[in-house]
Order: C-alpha cells, then sequence, then structure tokens
C-alpha cells in the first residue's frame, strides 16, 4: 500500500541519525513480527478447525461465504483508513486498526492449507523471508535515492492490484500466475524501496512523541504487507499444490 510522502516530515526534530534509524527500525520490525505472529496463529487456528473454516467456506457449495468475502476484501478497507486517516486517528486507534489487519490476513491466509501442501508452505516462508531479508540489507546500505524507482514501483502495483481485483471474479488462472511474478518482481524493488524510506523516517524522529508512535505502526504496517504480497506472490508460483 502507498505510503504517503507527508508522513515523512510533518513535527520531526533532527537528532543521530544512524543511532535514531536504527532505533525506528528496530520498533518497526518488533511490530511487524508482532503482526506475522497473529496473522500465523489465526491462520492455524482456523485451518485446523473445521467449525471455523466453515464460517469462510461454504462447506455445501465450495465458495466463500459472507463472512469469507468480508475476510478477503475488509484488508483492503484497513488500508485504506490508515493511509488516509492516519493523521486524525490516535495511537491506539492506528493499533488496533494493524492488529485487526493482521486478524484478517490471518483469516484470509488459513485457505492456503486447502491448497497448498504444509512442506511447501513452510519452504516458500522461508524463501521469502530470505528475499526480504536480503532486499532490506539492500535498501538499508545503498547510497542510491530509490525514490523514483519506488513511485514507479507504485504506479505498476496499483494497476497490476485493480487487474487482480477484476481477475477475482474472472477466475482467469493464466492470468492469475503472469500477475504472481508481477507482483513478485514489485514486492521485491519495493522492500528496498521502503526500508531506505523509513530509514530517513527514523533519521528525523523525536521519541516518545505521538506522531513518532504512529510512525512506528505505519511502519510496521507497510513492511508486513509487503512481506505477505511478497510470500503469496511465491506461492501462488512455486507452491506445491495438494
Amino acid at each position: 500500500m502507498e505510503f504517503k510522502e507527508k508522513y515523512v516530515y510533518d513535527n520531526v526534530i533532527q537528532i543521530d541519525e544512524t543511532d535514531a534509524s536504527r532505533k525506528y527500525l528496530a520498533k518497526v520490525f518488533t511490530w511487524m513480527f508482532v503482526a506475522l505472529g497473529i496473522s500465523a496463529f489465526v491462520a492455524y487456528s482456523f485451518a485446523t478447525n473445521i467449525n471455523l473454516l466453515t464460517l469462510i467456506i461454504n462447506p455445501v457449495e465450495g465458495g466463500f461465504t459472507g463472512l469469507g468475502y468480508v475476510a478477503i476484501f475488509s484488508p483492503l478497507a484497513f488500508s485504506l483508513v490508515m493511509n488516509f486517516g492516519f493523521n486524525k486517528l490516535s495511537y491506539p486507534a492506528v493499533l488496533g486498526l494493524f492488529i485487526a489487519y493482521a486478524v484478517a490476513i490471518g483469516v484470509s491466509l488459513s485457505i492456503i492449507g486447502l491448497i497448498y501442501t504444509a512442506s511447501s508452505i513452510f519452504t516458500i516462508f522461508l524463501s521469502a523471508a530470505g528475499v526480504f531479508g536480503i532486499m532490506a540489507v539492500a535498501g538499508y546500505t545503498t547510497q542510491t535515492d530509490l525514490t523514483k524507482f519506488g513511485s514507479i514501483l507504485m504506479v505498476i502495483f496499483l494497476g497490476a492490484f485493480v487487474v487482480s481485483l477484476v481477475n477475482f471474479f474472472l477466475g482467469s488462472s493464466q492470468l492469475q500466475y503472469l500477475l504472481s511474478f508481477v507482483f513478485m518482481a514489485i514486492m521485491v524493488g519495493l522492500t528496498a524501496y521502503y526500508i531506505q524510506m523509513l530509514k530517513r523516517i527514523g533519521a528525523g524522529l523525536e521519541y516518545g512523541s505521538a506522531e513518532s508512535k504512529k510512525l512506528v505502526i505505519i511502519g510496521a504496517f507497510v513492511l508486513y504487507t509487503t512481506f505477505i504480497n511478497l510470500f503469496m506472490s511465491m506461492l501462488r508460483i512455486f507452491g506445491g499444490r495438494r
């Protein structure tokens, strides 16, 4: 999701850049891992409990239930609220939305256990984590300004996202397979871009302020979303189906 540039420089005070960036990114990654843990727990709970699973998948017809469609599309609603309502929302509200977002993603992810083998999911998750980690280091250490590069990727991402929404109803497996490659490439590039952006944001934060706390959650939200998209794209391409 787009990380609005207006978040970057409002109400911040310059302090030691290297130390500030490290502290900020440490907090961002901590919350990102918390969100991944929440999603993993929720996904496992639904995937292993038939009563919960039937809440999102119709056991008779095999399609999604009303709650299933809510679980699929609610992350988009959470993303829009967090992006456009950032300045008006309090820190507890932003944190609550982030946790609810992780829960919704977890419900959605519970379905992949019905499609892909457990070993395949585990292997692809580790692979995605490795790719994400490499690009995160690249984004943190590079001296090249990735702003224009990131902007181009965001435009491509939005276009691909619209096409994927349309294809959700069309159900073209060939188009979905092609889009998976596009999304994977975009997420690899955006990982480096976002890390560089967050590094710069962290260099100018006054810690302890409400604004800085919200920026930590927003940063975690951006990286968490990027990783989930990377993981799902790789799973669609390389995952072993049941």
